[in-house]
Order: C-alpha cells, then sequence, then structure tokens
C-alpha cells in the first residue's frame, strides 16, 4: 500500500461537496498542532488532502502546510473551517472580517465569533491587524476609522459597536511552548506531585526574575490558606523586596492577614502557638469592623495600626490590590468590591503588562483570571489539592503549570531563592 493509499484509507474523499484550501505555519510538527488539526477535519465529518508540506530542517525553523478540506456541503465545511481558527488554520484566499452592528447593549449579535486565549489577527481592508486586549470568551469590536480591533466582553458592548461575526477574515497564532528544557517546557507543563520540587521552584523563581528584567509585572492571586499556614510573612517579603506588583484576592485573605497583624491569630487560632485562643473567634469580625471604622485598609496602615503582613507590604509598597468580594462575605472589609462586574473591570485593567502569574491556593481565583489572562503569560498555579490545578487547565487556560505542594515550604522557599543576589 502506498501513501496515498494508506491517506484515503483513513479518509475517503466523497465524489462531491465543497472544497476550502487552508495553511498553517510553525512548529506544527513537534507541537503535534498538524495531526491535530487532520483529526478534526476527520471528526467532524470532512476529508483533506495535503497539498504542499515543508518540514523545517532544524528545531528553530517552522514548517508550513497547505491542506484542502472537502465538505458535504457549504454550511458543514463552514463549520470545520471555525473549528480550525482556533489551531492556527487560515484560508489560503482570506476575505476580509465580516462585522455587523450590535443591534442591542449588552449583547453581541448573533454567529458573533467567540475568541480565545491565543494571539488572534483580523483581516481589515486587506491587511492583517493584531486584536488587542486578547482575552478568551470575548468577541472583538472593531474600529473601521482607526483600523483597530480589540476584544470585548459581553456586558461593555453598546448598541451600534462593529461586531466581528462568523470565522473569516480570522486566524489564530497558537502559543508555542518552550522547546528548551525549562519548567514551561512541552515536558514540563501538567499537573504531578511528583515533580521534583527544587527544579521547580528554580523554574518559578528564574521565570519571576525574567519578568521584572523584562519590565513586566508579576501578579500574586492569594488564598486565605497563605495565612492560616503562617506564609503571610514569606508573602511579604516577596512583596518588600519588590517580586510581586498585583496581587488578586477575596475579603478572607485581607481580613485574616489583618487579624494576624492586629491580633496574631488566623481565623482565631495563634499562628506561633497553633492552638485556639479564647473568644479568637471573635477576631475576624473586630478585625472587620475595627478598619471599616479607621476608613479602610490605607488609612489603619497610615495610622500606625496595622504595622506588619500582607496587605501592610501591599500599601507601602504601592501593589496595585484588587480584592473581590462574594456572596459568604463577612463585613465585608471598606476595599473589597462587592459588584462581580466590576470587580471584572479592575482585574482586566490590572492583567494589562502582567507577565508571570503565581497563583497561589484558590480555586475561585484562580480560575477567574485565568479566563482574564492571554496565553502567553506564564501561569503557576500551587495547591495541595490537584484539583484546583487540573480545573485551571480545563477552563482553558492551557499554559498553566501546576504544582501540587504544601503552601507554606514552596512559600519560604521562593522567597529564599529570590532574596539570594
Amino acid at each position: 500500500m502506498d501513501r496515498d493509499d494508506r491517506r484515503e484509507s483513513h479518509a475517503p474523499e466523497p465524489t462531491s461537496g465543497v472544497i476550502e484550501e487552508v495553511e498553517v505555519r510553525g512548529h506544527i510538527v513537534d507541537s503535534l498542532l498538524l495531526p491535530k488539526i487532520l483529526d478534526r477535519i476527520l471528526q467532524m465529518g470532512g476529508t483533506f488532502e495535503i497539498r504542499e508540506c515543508k518540514i523545517g530542517a532544524r528545531r528553530v525553523d517552522p514548517s508550513y502546510a497547505r491542506i484542502a478540506i472537502r465538505a458535504a456541503s457549504a454550511a458543514d465545511l463552514d463549520e470545520i473551517l471555525g473549528d480550525l481558527v482556533e489551531h492556527g488554520a487560515s484560508p489560503v484566499d482570506p476575505e476580509d472580517a465580516k462585522v455587523e452592528a450590535a443591534d442591542i447593549s449588552g449583547a453581541f449579535p448573533d454567529h458573533f465569533y467567540s475568541t480565545t486565549n491565543q494571539r488572534t489577527q483580523l483581516r481589515l481592508g486587506g491587511r492583517w491587524i493584531d486584536v488587542s486586549d486578547q482575552e478568551m470568551d470575548c468577541g472583538i469590536a472593531v474600529d473601521p476609522v482607526a483600523k483597530t480591533a480589540r476584544c470585548v466582553p459581553m456586558v461593555d458592548v453598546q448598541a451600534g459597536m462593529p461586531i466581528v461575526v462568523g470565522h473569516d477574515g480570522l486566524r489564530v497564532v497558537p502559543t508555542e511552548r518552550p522547546r528548551e528544557a525549562s519548567l514551561f517546557g512541552f515536558m514540563g507543563s501538567g499537573v504531578s506531585s511528583e515533580k521534583p520540587k527544587a527544579v521547580s521552584l528554580q523554574g518559578v523563581a528564574d521565570s519571576i526574575r525574567a519578568t521584572r528584567a523584562a519590565g513586566k509585572k508579576v501578579l500574586l492571586v492569594g488564598g486565605p490558606a497563605i495565612v492560616h499556614t503562617g506564609s503571610a510573612s514569606h508573602v511579604a517579603q516577596l512583596i518588600r523586596e519588590g517580586w510581586v506588583q498585583a496581587l488578586f484576592a477575596g475579603n478572607a485573605l485581607a481580613t485574616h492577614d489583618i487579624e494576624q497583624a492586629i491580633y496574631g491569630t488566623s481565623l482565631g487560632v495563634s499562628i506561633d502557638r497553633g492552638e485556639s485562643i479564647e473568644h479568637g473567634h471573635e477576631h475576624h469580625l473586630r478585625t472587620i469592623n475595627t478598619i471599616r471604622r479607621r476608613g479602610g485598609i490605607k488609612a489603619a496602615v497610615d495610622s500606625g495600626l496595622i504595622r506588619s503582613g500582607i496587605m501592610y507590604e501591599c500599601v507601602k509598597h504601592g501593589v496595585d490590590v484588587v480584592l473581590a468580594g462574594s456572596i459568604r462575605d463577612d463585613g465585608p472589609l471598606p476595599e473589597v468590591i462587592t459588584d462581580s462586574i466590576r470587580a471584572q473591570a479592575r482585574m482586566r485593567e490590572s492583567v494589562k503588562d502582567v507577565g508571570f502569574a503565581l497563583m497561589i491556593a484558590t480555586a475561585l481565583h484562580s480560575i477567574a483570571t485565568g479566563n482574564l489572562l492571554p496565553a502567553w503569560v506564564k501561569v503557576v498555579c500551587v495547591d495541595i489539592n490537584p484539583a484546583t490545578v487540573t480545573k485551571l487547565s480545563d477552563r482553558g487556560t492551557f499554559q498553566t503549570v501546576g504544582l501540587v505542594t504544601d503552601v507554606e515550604p514552596f512559600l519560604r522557599s521562593l522567597a529564599g531563592m529570590l532574596s539570594v543576589l
């Protein structure tokens, strides 16, 4: 059986139908992108013929493939092409993107293009332009005068806003995993409790240093377990030494951090002795009440009431803090944003220029943040529960490296590594 016969035995070509040629470029072989594209064509009921394929001679050289796709109908072909856009395939003879004015505020037109977190380009006036503010699960708004395009969340749509519909004139540039041996290399991704911890820690420290050297921000997304496990001092050290520029958390982390600064407890448990204090269960509520009476966290720091901890260092070093509330919050603290849509907007603004995100022991805030980050932002998620890091990847933040480990030794070691010049 020759090569053509083998191909046809897996993908018999119908004698009728419609055909469209697409092309795909980059490291499509070693990243398994090309096999994935061919497999998707077959899964969706189409057939293919590889009409041109050039494989890069060296690891750094890109490859190229031109593929003819046949489907039974124009509708079937359009569905296949729409799916392949997300994998980096684009028509050989592209048209301009189709744009339709939003008929109402707060909703996209029917058949809007739903974005991914990968770098996206749009064809406008015969030219390819980059889509800015890249984010998954958004639409694309076009400014036909300025010749620009940007991702826009559904709630920000205004009636009359030009929105991209369909898949014509769009192409996605898949983010390529580094092929060198590193924490973020192809074999280094995924979730495991059996990875060498020292190697993983060094990879995180190196990435944070590289991010700061490139002038990008480091984002820390944290849950209250940071305080409960006695790790607040390590995070405070990272902030004090300039390794963290943005902090996303909820009411709980800030409250228990301040509780520790005032009472020496977290949820009424002594951080030093690890035992419950009499009437300690009241400490978190009394902490919130005290801060509300002082007018907020910054006012409490400025007055000398708060003299240590994560929130203290954030105020002293100008860290951009976004505290997003939940339905179960006590108080909450004055700085907590209780409107989820407004909290998302603040987070969107803050993630600009973020080059590295470290997510520690918080499923809800980690997933929410991952939804806002473009695919080229490196993400490390640390949690004792493997499900947390798995959920983050499953919900689209595929660039996540998950480390299943205790929070306190991880943060203590990381702070120590970064303190070494």
